[in-house]
């Protein structure tokens, strides 16, 4: 079983050492950023402590630091990469675009051609605005639900992300029993009616007892891409109780959109929702985000269609919204991963990966678990101890709180470390996304890291044999 140190500060761990006698540039960076940047950062999920590295170029599936150190890459520029860094064909794209324009502040042939792809491909998508970030997305989602129902209400589950907007602020990362979060009115979290997953029976009886539900928002992953998996039939439950009681379905498939399938993690699970909203691949690696679904329900942004219906139209400004670069690039991947098929690619990598790390494990005697879905994967540090056998693992048996709780566990962050010492980079949960640039040397390259990682942590007594 897994067991902890009572002294794991990291100025005791050779893991730590060997992490700073390899990183001394990225820890100068880390101090002139701190200077200027809250904890020297740009985005929570880059935080490490004692300090992140520092990258200067990345190439397909690998990427290298400003100390000249290679590593197989699993952030995944946050799941945007499918097609592996600096993919030829989206460089040339950009590049031919950078000669005619960055931003036109018009419209141009590109984002209709973009639009196209996106009605191609992902099945809800009758209509599609663009925006520059999931964020956005999320929040034009939210506001056209409420306007097409008439309602205020959002039901939205414990731990799924939906990007930082306030509606969403509450429940995602933290303040798990829907209080606010700083800077978020109480009010403002109100408006949500925040239920756990694990049981859909629950959600169902309180869609089906209320009548102020605007639309039930979800992760078709499951909480953070997949950290807490969703139960066998959750998301056909949630379409069949919104569609009868007339409640907006709004599918979260900014990770998952084009990755669990070319057509999202909807074309993979044969469920239509009403809205989805997309980013990170839908922009071909550059910014960018879409609102996609009903006609009906796009229509209320459309100036012909609510004027006809006279109704007030909703305002959408956004000076980026599918500006020219992103649009060339978007147009590019999406054109590729409809045509060669490079989602499927990228899912059979990851189901190898998952497999040849749970035989680590298994090997090394380590009481983790190795789980994942499509492109992705996941390790459980076991923080608390549970009795777990690494070749049978069942992340839905541990429950919300010890999954959620795993990247705070004193081995994940040293685990991250340990794997970067060895050349991989994984994000914090810790896990991460596989693009369909990854392939066999990728896999090998990890296993070794991960099998040293576990053997060092077992040296420190973070870890011992089961």
């Amino acid at each position: 079983m897994t067991t902890q140190k009572n002294d794991s500060s990291p100025t005791n761990s050779a893991i730590v050492a060997d992490y700073r006698a390899r990183t001394g540039g990225a820890e100068a960076l880390y101090e002139r950023a701190r200077k200027v940047l809250p904890s020297g950062i740009t985005r929570d999920a880059r935080y490490l402590d004692p300090y992140s590295i520092h990258v200067s170029r990345a190439v397909g599936p690998r990427k290298w630091d400003v100390d000249g150190n290679e590593y197989v890459d699993y952030f995944g520029g946050h799941g945007a990469m499918l097609l592996g860094h600096s993919h030829p064909a989206v460089i040339e794209a950009v590049k031919r675009q950078m000669d005619l324009g960055t931003h036109y502040g018009s419209s141009h042939e590109l984002e209709v051609r973009w639009a196209e792809l996106v009605c191609e491909l992902i099945p809800s998508a009758e209509k599609v605005r663009f925006t520059a970030s999931g964020t956005e997305a999320s929040h034009m989602a939210l506001r056209l639900a409420r306007a097409y129902t008439g309602k205020d209400k959002i039901v939205r589950f414990v731990g799924h992300f939906h990007g930082w907007h306030d509606t969403v602020a509450a429940g995602a990362t933290s303040h798990y029993d829907g209080t606010t979060t700083p800077g978020v009115p109480q009010d403002v979290a109100d408006l949500t009616i925040l239920m756990p997953a694990d049981d859909v029976g629950a959600v169902v009886k309180l869609i089906e007892s209320r009548d102020d539900i605007a639309a039930v928002m979800f992760e078709p992953s499951g909480a953070s891409w997949g950290q807490v998996p969703l139960p066998q039939g959750f998301i056909q439950a949630v379409r069949d109780v919104t569609a009868k009681r007339g409640v907006v379905m709004l599918m979260d498939e900014v990770i998952t959109g084009f990755r669990w399938s070319s057509g999202g993690a909807q074309k993979a699970f044969g469920i239509t929702p009403d809205l989805c909203i997309l980013a990170k691949i839908v922009a071909g690696g550059l910014p960018g985000g879409a609102v996609a679904g009903k006609r009906e329900i796009l229509d209320l942004i459309d100036h012909a269609a609510t004027t006809a219906a006279k109704r007030e139209k909703i305002a959408h400004p956004g000076t980026f919204n599918a500006n020219p670069l992103s649009a060339a690039a978007a147009v590019t991947a999406l054109s590729l991963l409809r045509d060669e098929d490079l989602a499927e690619k990228a899912n059979r990598t990851a189901a190898e990966l998952r497999r040849a790390l749970t035989e680590v494990l298994v090997e090394e005697g380590i009481a983790w678990g190795i789980y994942g879905q499509s492109s992705t994967f996941l390790i459980y540090p076991n923080p608390t101890g549970e009795k777990i056998d690494p070749a049978n693992f069942d992340p839905l048996k541990l429950g919300f709180a010890k999954l959620k709780g795993a990247r705070s566990g004193p081995p994940a962050g040293k685990s991250r470390m340990g794997l970067m010492t060895h050349g991989v980079d994984v994000m914090g949960s810790p896990g991460g996304f596989v693009s369909a640039t990854h392939g066999a040397a990728e896999i090998e390259k990890t296993v070794h890291a991960l099998r040293q990682t576990v053997r060092a942590l077992k040296a420190e007594r973070e870890v011992k044999a089961a």
